[in-house]
């Protein structure tokens, strides 16, 4: 079955992939405890970040038959910050806009400042795991980077996304993430290969 890779123009959609991917992912755990707040809080929240991404970087989809298998969001940075994203965090996610703004000062905290893009977010729809889709949709990107001799850098959420990416090229930086009472991310830099 062959996969097809289009650019993503609809931020909705991309936001509802990505949602579905990790709402029961560790960083969604300890973002909005309660799982009943959680999909509507994160429709939202990676919404947000794809239109985003659609004027400051790349939105990807893979298909398989004609449907839509899996994402990934790539920002070209330095990028500029989301405007009014505190406000808009507040507005949707409620009692849990503090976790929000920990995980975002952490994050910004580690993020490097030389050019690179930057891997915000790539998710598989449900049932689409282990068939190489995620491995494709990162060729795609990466194909792109060593032709312009440009590095990534991205935030593994899981022990497995980061043992994938390791598989593509990327090391482990220095430093790793850490949550307060909550899960480790492993920050990581891909270097464009000739």
């Amino acid at each position: 079955m062959t996969a097809e890779i289009t650019r993503m123009t609809d931020a909705a959609v991309v936001g509802g992939v990505i949602a579905d991917t990790f709402r029961m992912d560790a960083i969604s755990t300890w973002l909005i405890p309660p799982v009943a707040d959680r999909p509507p809080i994160q429709r939202a929240f990676f919404t947000m970040y794809a239109a985003h991404a659609l004027d400051h970087g790349d939105v990807y989809g893979i298909h398989e038959s004609g449907e839509l298998a899996g994402v990934a969001v790539w920002f070209t940075a330095p990028y500029p910050e989301i405007p009014g994203h505190d406000e808009a965090v507040a507005s949707f996610a409620g009692e849990h806009a503090g976790r929000f703004g920990i995980l975002g000062e952490q994050m910004e905290k580690l993020h490097p400042h030389e050019p690179h893009h930057y891997l915000a977010f790539i998710a598989l729809v449900k049932g689409r795991m282990g068939r190489g889709l995620g491995s494709q949709l990162l060729r795609e990107h990466h194909q792109r980077l060593d032709a312009e001799g440009l590095p990534a850098y991205l935030e593994a959420s899981s022990e497995n996304s980061r043992r994938l990416y390791l598989r593509h090229g990327y090391v482990d930086m220095p430093e790793l993430l850490r949550l307060p009472d909550g899960p480790v991310m492993y920050p990581m830099w891909r270097a464009p290969s000739a």
